[in-house]
């Protein structure tokens, strides 16, 4: 990503970093303005965040930088980043940075961790792997429905861990799941899938899952997603592409 002017921030984004820690960090720090990421479509912002003595990298995306869709209520895609991050956290996989919703130097809006991906990894090479890891992004991407899942929205890291990020246009109540990550149609899930997706049905039915989804998301989007997770547990396989969807973004990257 290209900022519009140099970031110099000069921190790593996880900066060593328990999720516990940054979200405090990103909750309660003060947000400082380096530079705008110029190819995100809706206005974000690369920033410092510093709390006493902690300090890290970190995205943030003002509501009022969104851009109207036709597909998703306005001023509802910082909400749905952070309960992208929320149902990432509940399957224990650390599969999307810490993510808050909080006020920031220009309103309200959505904080993530910078992660610094490995430039090193080929993104084309990468999306056509079956590592572990892409398999539970691609259940992840199944249970929040998201409709844009690119490659450039995968970061790499060098020890192999894959984060996901950009997920502002999850959560509809109709079937838009549209990914990069067919690699498993059709396929079983995997033990841990299922063990990981009882665990949500649980948690978004009765537990704390469910009541924080509630507050950022309609009671409809919450019901689907709940949906999602038991028609995955019914039929036991990863799902097909839609026939009333494109099933691949473009662009793929």
């Amino acid at each position: 990503m290209t900022a519009e002017s140099d970031p110099a921030v000069g921190v790593d984004g996880v900066a060593g970093l328990d999720d516990a820690t940054a979200l405090r960090l990103l909750r309660d720090g003060t947000i400082d303005v380096a530079g705008r990421l110029v190819e995100a479509t809706n206005m974000t912002l690369y920033c410092s965040v510093r709390l006493d003595e902690l300090v890290a990298a970190c995205v943030y995306k003002p509501v009022r930088g969104e851009r109207p869709l036709w597909d998703f209520p306005d001023g509802t895609l910082a909400a749905r980043e952070v309960a992208a991050y929320e149902v990432a956290a509940a399957t224990g996989w650390r599969i999307v940075p810490p993510t808050v919703y909080r006020d920031g130097p220009f309103g309200a809006g959505m904080v993530q961790l910078w992660i610094d991906a490995d430039p090193a990894v080929d993104l084309l090479a990468l999306i056509r792997g079956r590592t572990p890891g892409l398999r539970r992004m691609a259940l992840f991407d199944t249970v929040v429905n998201n409709a844009d899942r690119k490659g450039g929205h995968l970061l790499p890291l060098g020890d192999g861990h894959i984060y996901g990020v950009d997920h502002g246009v999850c959560f509809s109540v109709e079937d838009k799941l549209r990914t990069v990550l067919w690699q498993w149609r059709g396929k079983p899930l995997s033990r841990e899938a299922v063990s990981v997706l009882v665990h949500l049905e649980r948690e978004i039915d009765r537990g704390r899952l469910g009541r924080r989804l509630r507050e950022l998301l309609t009671q409809a989007e919450v019901e689907a997603t709940w949906q999602r997770v038991r028609r995955l547990l019914d039929t036991g396989v990863h799902p097909y592409p839609s026939d009333d969807w494109p099933a691949v973004p473009w662009p793929p990257i």
